[in-house]
């Protein structure tokens, strides 16, 4: 009693006026500097009792409070577990009568402590002896907070229907009331960068029309609005739609919500978005100025250029462009691209917005099928390690066009309908058989979809997600085959931090968009560094050893960066709805989309449109204008950064044949007469030969195809053949890639005819080899 007589004599009333003063939240780049102050006191203002509409305080005390008028302010169940709550330790409660509210709502700190909540016991039952109900519901309603940056009635009633608050008729005042209930759940615009599943505008209407018409009712019931005037209310009062602030223009808006949003789901210490509102807070994002422009800039460059909407109207509307890059030593977002202007395109398309990734999606199923391998297709589809093969880049896939696509056991795929698949290549493009290596280079679809099926695209997605991606509903169907090229629309932050997994030898680290958030000089927020370890790092050592090979010499060459190691790949879906390229050097990865689709949300019918003529080109591919915004701004980002160069990947997995490519059949080979006469001595050339042409001098290392072709033919029969062994037997083509001394890669018998002697982890051929 003593001490409650004493805290009660020592607490203040709340003073709405200095409640008003909040401060503005300050967004600082990476090193520092500001980037913009946003919220505060802008949008408050404060006004008398009788300013307020009578309906406004009639639908608060009926939706809130029915006994306000004549309650001490303090809910006894309410004090009952809270105290016990104090006793015990447990979580403290918020308050739940209008009285409690106010003076939550009033105070500055919005600390979650004990101290707090002690105090706030005693505010209340000092409020309540001191001041007029009058004072103190027209109190809460000044300081209540009802989104979209809105604190108070005044600044409510402007925000959503464009008048003063005296103005606004009982219908309005009730949506407004529900608004109480958390804005982000009941505005009809939505809050999808605090909850993208439970609060769009689709459930967030439906919710706000629920308890509109619950409070109408309940006041009905209160008697504190007539049936008669209440049945002129049967249509919804539909609030204006957001205005975009000018302040956010640019980028800056897209980079303020992506901070905002990730500081909101992150944090620990029970910061909402009401009291994020209240300003006062300083966040300290990851994004670099100079980077963020270089990558507008080099969009930009390319709309200025190449898209020309009034020339081109059937072609060139709706282009859309989204980028995101990442750290990959650390997971920070440095970079995003969200649209034209924050204040005219209000969909962030560096987040998750529908567009397929198409071919981008490879690298994912060859990582897969190196960390898992290949299924036995004599056993059932559920096998371990034991019964699986391991696959290498350089294992043979039947790359032709439109190949008809069969599970890991050999039987041929149908969906439920029982028809099968075939798979189409880019162009219509018959390659034969070969290695996922040349196939991933060309992009040819046919054995990256057939990989899929033999290693189970359940294994892929798992893999996708191991690499960064999430099953947030941007993971397409994993069931059907299609799966492994690309049908999932994950967005550019997230396939960026995806390949930046691969950048960094398999270390996974979740991209991040805020370092630390301070408040009235203490820290509420700091990000801590973490990662997992992915898969292993001769996995991704290979997956990038692939992607560079994809960039050197085949379909990503735009995106070159003479002096880098720089590896990519390319993605384009079908109908030419989007194309993509996604790249990464050591040091940073990045991640470019282009796609069409109309910005007005009324149009239901919307949908992504085809790109076939779009900036003058007959078909758009990841390896142009994607291709080439990625050049622009990585040459431009990673000016006087360090080069450096990837690790050199070790041998992994065993080749494997699929898609119906045929291992190759032993190649006979002459018996000589070891002891030649003397005549036949003479006839030898009195000097060597000159030695073979090296085809690594033109091919890389690890490019069997490329060898292939300049030193033999398939079946060994003349010349070389890298499948084999050398003229003694048992060579090793990883650490000699030329036959030596005119030698034949299938010449030699040695250890090759049975597989032990292609290279170093041994050669599945599934049947005999030369």
């Amino acid at each position: 009693m003593g001490i409650g007589t004493i805290a009660y004599a020592m607490v203040g009333k709340p003073n709405v006026n200095e409640a008003a003063e909040a401060q503005n939240n300050v967004y600082l780049w990476d090193d520092g500097s500001q980037m913009i102050a946003t919220g505060g006191a802008a949008n408050r203002q404060i006004i008398d009792y009788a300013q307020i509409p009578e309906a406004m305080r009639n639908a608060v005390i009926s939706a809130e409070n029915k006994s306000f008028d004549t309650d001490s302010g303090i809910d006894p169940m309410g004090i009952a577990r809270a105290l016990f709550n104090m006793a015990t330790g447990g979580e403290t409660q918020g308050g739940s009568t209008i009285t409690q509210q106010y003076v939550k709502n009033s105070r500055l700190s919005q600390e979650q402590t004990l101290s707090r909540k002690f105090q706030e016991l005693f505010i209340t039952l000092k409020v309540n002896n001191s001041m007029k109900k009058s004072e103190i519901i027209a109190g809460y309603l000044n300081v209540a907070y009802y989104g979209r940056g809105a604190s108070g009635i005044q600044a409510a009633a402007r925000t959503y229907y464009g008048k003063d608050a005296v103005d606004l008729n009982p219908s309005e005042c009730a949506f407004l009331a529900s608004l109480l209930k958390g804005a982000s759940y009941y505005d009809p615009a939505g809050a999808p960068e605090v909850d993208p599943k439970q609060a769009t505008a689709e459930l967030n209407t439906e919710r706000a029309k629920k308890r509109w018409k619950w409070i109408l009712d309940e006041e009905v019931k209160d008697g504190r609005l007539s049936k008669t005037e209440r049945d002129k209310y049967t249509e919804f009062p539909m609030p204006k739609k957001p205005k975009p602030n000018g302040q956010l223009g640019g980028q800056i808006g897209y980079m303020v919500e992506l901070a905002r949003k990730y500081f909101l789901t992150n944090n620990t210490q029970g910061v909402t978005a009401e009291m994020l509102a209240r300003g006062g807070y300083q966040i300290h994002t990851t994004f670099n100025k100079d980077r963020v422009n270089k990558l507008e800039k080099a969009i930009q460059k390319v709309y200025k250029e190449k898209i020309d909407p009034k020339a081109r109207p059937k072609t060139d509307t709706h282009v859309q462009f989204g980028g995101g890059s990442v750290d990959p030593k650390t997971g920070a977002i440095v970079a995003i691209y969200g649209g034209e202007d924050a204040t005219k395109h209000f969909t962030n398309n560096a987040n998750p917005t529908g567009a397929q990734v198409g071919s981008t999606f490879k690298p994912f199923v060859l990582a897969a099928a190196m960390e898992y391998g290949k299924r036995n297709p004599a056993l059932g589809p559920e096998q371990g390690p034991a019964e699986r093969t391991k696959v290498s880049p350089l294992s043979i896939y039947n790359g032709d066009n439109l190949l008809q696509i069969k599970n890991y056991n050999g039987q041929i795929w149908t969906d439920e309908k029982g028809e099968g698949w075939r798979q189409a290549n880019d162009g219509g493009e018959s390659a034969g058989d070969i290695t996922l290596r040349e196939a991933m280079r060309r992009s040819a679809n046919s054995p990256y979809v057939q990989l899929g099926m033999d290693v189970g695209t359940d294994k892929v997605k798992k893999v996708a997600m191991a690499a960064g991606l999430k099953d947030d509903g941007s993971l397409a169907n994993a069931t059907v085959p299609s799966f492994s090229i690309g049908t999932s629309s994950p967005s550019a932050i997230r396939m960026a931090g995806a390949y930046a997994t691969f950048a960094a030898s398999g270390q996974q680290r979740e991209p991040f968009s805020v370092l630390k958030v301070e408040s009235r000089g203490k820290t509420v927020y700091q990000h801590e560094n973490e990662s997992r370890q992915a898969f292993d790092a001769s996995i991704a050592d290979n997956v990038t050893d692939v992607l560079k090979h994809v960039v050197e010499k085949g379909t990503g060459t735009p995106a070159r960066l003479p002096g880098r190691d720089v590896a990519g790949k390319t993605g384009t879906t079908d109908d030419n709805k989007s194309a993509w390229f996604v790249g990464y050097t050591p040091q940073l990865s990045t991640a470019i989309s282009m796609y069409r689709l109309d910005d007005d949300e009324k149009n239901k019918d919307r949908k992504f449109e085809k790109m076939y003529g779009t900036g003058g080109e007959k078909t758009i591919h990841g390896a142009s204008f994607p291709a080439q915004i990625w050049h622009d701004y990585m040459a431009g980002a990673l000016e006087g950064k360090p080069v450096l160069t990837f690790p050199q990947p070790e041998p992994i997995g065993d080749t494997v044949y699929g898609g119906g490519a045929q291992s190759p059949t032993p190649t006979p080979t002459e018996t000589t007469d070891p002891s030649p006469t003397a005549s036949e001595t003479e006839k030898q050339p009195e000097t060597t030969p000159p030695a073979s042409p090296d085809p690594t001098e033109t091919c890389g290392r690890w490019d069997w195809d490329c060898q292939h072709n300049n030193g033999g033919t398939s079946d060994g029969a003349t010349g070389g053949d890298a499948n084999g062994g050398n003229a003694t037997g048992g060579g090793d083509p990883s650490t000699t890639p030329n036959p030596p001394n005119g030698g034949s890669w299938n010449g030699g018998n040695g250890n090759g005819g049975n597989g032990n002697g292609a290279n170093s982890t041994g050669t599945v051929f599934g049947g005999p080899a030369g």
